[in-house]
């Protein structure tokens, strides 16, 4: 027969019940006591029944996240990255994790977000790519969930969240643009919906207007965040009477769609097109040209997030509920034609 709760409790001379919240993680226990039974339970070869433990705490010990994409997305490097950093995350705090995808403003979402919440399939939820006015954050802060999100949506709402001052940093890439020569200067964007789209179109609109350049819609297309929809609205742009010498894309992977369309209208990209994009993706430094871009800790970004939800669920006060993310303005020979230089 294993260790069992009981021996622990007596080689230490404490009550199972001390014992058990101890190794719950509660804060009624001492932190000297706590560090001294998990030390001892570890030595002795203690192994806790998850099933029991939950049921005690009424919690499953699982952290949620339901991909916002109209299909599987678990090949795009963004969704990848953050997905290894909520999983390694979790992880090394004992949590599971429970990920599942849905069409962003289905009923097939709702009715997982529903199904999580009512069930208790997990103990907090992560969210992104957040909408204006997004219908995932009002429903959870109504039904008094935890949970954390990656941007803010635009209302009055109070939770937390790790915010990138996307506008800030288009700004700077205009700037990086029109300091090479640039004026003609296009721009493919994402759904209206969304928070990122609404941040960086208005650092791209800001840029212009701070340089001087005047606004022309016909340089402005809405794209997908995917390569797909990237290249065709390269091909577009590409394909004009008076063409852009630039293109920003909201996204990297809207970018690597661009750097393929401009590959097949014969342009050479960091010489006669300059090309750039935002999230800094590993391993888009290869690409050819290696991709100008602002680079976010996306896995970072993630591990934060965590810890931020554990904080809630646990019952603790976060410092801060609301952080905001330096990137850095990675400058690669897609813009230059030359070595790589960082703006932060």
């Amino acid at each position: 027969m294993g260790v069992t709760i009981w021996d622990v409790a007596k080689k230490l001379n404490l009550s199972i019940t001390t014992v058990s919240r101890a190794l719950d993680g509660y804060d009624d226990v001492a932190e000297g006591t706590r560090q001294l039974v998990v030390k001892t339970a570890h030595e002795m070869g203690y192994i806790p029944n998850q099933a029991a433990r939950q049921l005690r705490r009424r919690r499953s010990d699982t952290i949620g996240y339901i991909l916002p994409a109209d299909k599987p997305r678990f090949a795009d490097p963004f969704f990848a990255e953050f997905t290894a950093g909520l999983g390694d995350e979790s992880s090394a705090n004992g949590y599971d994790l429970l990920v599942s995808t849905a069409s962003p403003g289905s009923k097939a979402e709702q009715q997982a977000y529903e199904k999580w919440v009512h069930g208790r399939r997990v103990d907090g939820i992560v969210l992104n790519r957040i909408q204006i006015n997004d219908w995932r954050v009002h429903y959870l802060v109504q039904s008094g969930f935890p949970f954390v999100t990656l941007e803010r949506s635009l209302d009055s709402d109070n939770y937390p969240s790790i915010r990138v001052d996307g506008a800030y940093w288009f700004r700077i890439l205009i700037d990086h643009l029109v300091s090479l020569g640039h004026q003609r200067i296009a721009y493919i964007g994402a759904s209206p919906d969304l928070v990122i789209q609404v941040d960086r179109f208005q650092g791209y609109q800001d840029g212009l207007k701070a340089h001087g350049l005047e606004f022309d819609a016909n340089l402005v297309v809405e794209g997908d965040l995917t390569s797909e929809r990237g290249y065709r609205a390269g091909e577009y742009l590409l394909a004009a009477s008076n063409p852009p010498t630039a293109i920003v894309c909201v996204d990297d992977m809207t970018a690597i769609g661009v750097l393929h369309a401009a590959r097949d209208a014969g342009k050479i990209v960091g010489q006669n097109l300059a090309v750039a994009g935002f999230d800094g993706i590993e391993g888009f430094e290869h690409t050819q040209p290696p991709l100008t871009t602002i680079n976010l800790p996306v896995y970072q970004i993630a591990c934060r997030l965590v810890q931020m939800l554990i904080t809630q669920i646990t019952g603790k006060t976060l410092l801060e509920d609301q952080l905001n993310i330096q990137p850095v303005l990675e400058i690669r020979q897609s813009t230059t034609g030359r070595k790589e230089v960082k703006i932060t």
